[in-house]
């Protein structure tokens, strides 16, 4: 498990709310990767699979490019454990939720991390991503973050 937030990383992390903006974010990843994160509470309002999803697209449209997901699942123990047993291993949590302990060693079992705290990250929805300035500003974050 990470102690801190971003611990992963020398990989840049983005906010991704689609298929089509984890797919850019990958496309223009440099060699270091990239961190595809959810938004705040998307576990809860999203759900696990729909973030799953979202992952596997971005993969499977550039294959071979460094990248981890992280999900945020605020403080909803129960969302965690779905997010486990769907094969994610990256989640954010509360740490003040009372079953923060118990998440954690859940996710030690099985080999994932949970982060007390979300890392920095360029909040792609806030992009006009059809927009060149928009798309340089990402690649921008990706070169330059860490």
């Amino acid at each position: 498990m990470g102690d801190r937030a971003g611990q992963s990383s020398a990989m840049p992390a983005v906010v991704v709310q689609d298929a089509a903006g984890a797919a850019l974010a990958l496309a223009l990843a440099g060699p270091r990767g990239v961190l595809l994160l959810s938004a705040p509470g998307a576990a809860e309002n999203l759900g696990a699979a729909w973030f799953a999803a979202i992952l596997e697209a971005a993969a499977a449209a550039n294959p071979g490019v460094p990248h981890r997901g992280a999900l945020d699942c605020s403080a909803a123990p129960g969302h965690a454990l779905v997010a486990l047993r769907l094969g994610l291993r990256l989640l954010v949590l509360d740490p003040r939720c009372p079953a923060y302990p118990a998440i954690a060693g859940a996710a030690a079992e099985c080999g994932a991390e949970l982060w007390p705290a979300r890392p920095p990250a360029l909040v792609l929805a806030r992009l006009d991503l059809r927009r060149l300035g928009a798309r340089n500003k990402l690649a921008q974050w990706l070169c330059a973050a860490g």
